[in-house]
């Protein structure tokens, strides 16, 4: 734990001069020159147990951890025309060990899958004309770890109402994703070197619209339609048949995901918000899930407030799933990954939020720190906790 609270800090420091010099502007001024508007420094600590471990068959170790720090800087400027100009840029690197990765090999502990580092920077570039109300938003992202390697790419369009209350907003996202097919160690064909590799592919549109209601209350609705083809199994996923024979998970090469949701906001006074949101899922995989989430952000004082949340989800699992040792040869798609069976969930924590008035630790611009601590429990007896903290820079 010590490591997350050590970076954040750390990357706080390594901006103070900077932040001591950047002056503020006014409502009447807009910067011509691209400037620092905003900051973020997130690290989090997240670990999780159970005995469902899809890479020995649906039995043995879930325990994983897993760090992750991330920096996101927004630089912003206005053109002659008063065009604001946005560009996002964010990088991330987490390390995660895993005791069911090391298990490929079928000797826990002494491989190179018991731990890998992943690398995720991104680029988002917003032009947002401010007088129409109307933003156009082009994005590139990549993924690098030891077996897997994505690259995405996005495009969005929003548009405000003419009253400024609502917002319509289209967006378009694909991923072009590479596999290293490392197969469990007893399925490799023998004096083999090296790994094989396949293509994954995700394309992805997304239409929501939001709506001030009244001084009160705001809503959103989205909706999504996610098409997916390519290699969609996992490589190093065992199936146990009930003959006692031991298979590579094997799956469709086309999956069609279409979710639907509604959040609201509820403004109870000046101190209380009543954040709720619906989702319904479906896929051609015959898996239908719900997921319901509430947050109760409450200003104690002017400076300190506190966000209980809790999040309930259900689904009914996928046709493809059975248990260890109950695949037989008759079934043509076969899996023992529990992420695909059916499943009810729960997670539920606090998040801290400080705004002191005068900055963290006297610097005026660094002025929030939020942490936020969630406890994950699912029916399949898996287990989870995860801890976070964001600095933010404005």
């Amino acid at each position: 734990m010590k490591r997350i609270f050590i970076t954040g800090f750390a990357l706080l420091a390594l901006f103070q001069v900077r932040a001591q010099n950047v002056p503020t502007d006014s409502t009447s001024y807009k910067s011509k020159k691209l400037k620092v508007e905003e900051v973020n420094l997130v690290s989090s600590y997240y670990k999780q147990d159970g005995e469902n471990s899809a890479v020995t068959g649906g039995i043995g170790s879930e325990h994983l951890t897993d760090i992750a720090n991330t920096i996101d800087v927004k630089l912003v400027k206005y053109g002659e025309t008063g065009i604001k100009h946005t560009f996002d840029i964010e990088a991330g690197i987490d390390h995660y060990t895993s005791a069911s990765s090391d298990m490929i090999d079928l000797s826990a502990n002494s491989s190179a899958s018991s731990s890998d580092n992943r690398f995720y920077p991104s680029l988002t570039y917003l032009r947002e004309n401010e007088e129409k109300g109307r933003t156009l938003a082009i994005g590139v992202s990549s993924s690098t770890e030891f077996d897997y390697q994505s690259f995405g790419g996005n495009i969005s369009f929003s548009q405000k109402t003419k009253d400024r209350n609502g917002e319509f907003t289209a967006k378009f996202q694909t991923f072009i994703d590479q596999l290293k097919l490392i197969e469990p160690v007893e399925l490799r064909s023998p004096g083999s070197e090296g790994y094989d590799s396949a293509n994954r592919n995700t394309f992805a549109g997304t239409l929501s619209y939001s709506q001030v209601v009244n001084k009160n209350l705001q809503v959103m609705l989205v909706g999504d339609v996610i098409s997916q083809n390519g290699y969609l199994s996992l490589p190093f996923h065992r199936v146990y048949f009930a003959d006692g024979s031991v298979h590579q998970e094997k799956m469709p090469d086309t999956r069609l995901k279409i979710p639907l949701g509604i959040r609201a906001s509820y403004f109870l006074g000046d101190n209380v918000i009543i954040r709720a949101y619906y989702r319904y899922y479906s896929d051609d995989w015959s898996l239908k899930a719900h997921t319901a989430d509430l947050e109760i952000p409450v200003k104690l004082t002017q400076s300190f407030s506190l966000s209980p949340f809790y999040r309930y989800y259900t689904q009914t699992g996928t046709k493809y799933f059975k248990p260890y040792g109950d695949h037989t040869a008759a079934d043509e798609y076969y899996t023992s990954n529990y992420d695909l069976s059916k499943f009810d969930s729960s997670f539920f924590g606090m998040g801290m939020k400080f705004t002191p008035l005068n900055g963290l630790i006297g610097l005026k611009h660094w002025n929030t720190l939020e942490i936020r601590y969630g406890h994950y429990t699912r029916t399949t007896n898996m287990t989870s906790d995860i801890i976070s903290i964001n600095i933010k820079y404005k």
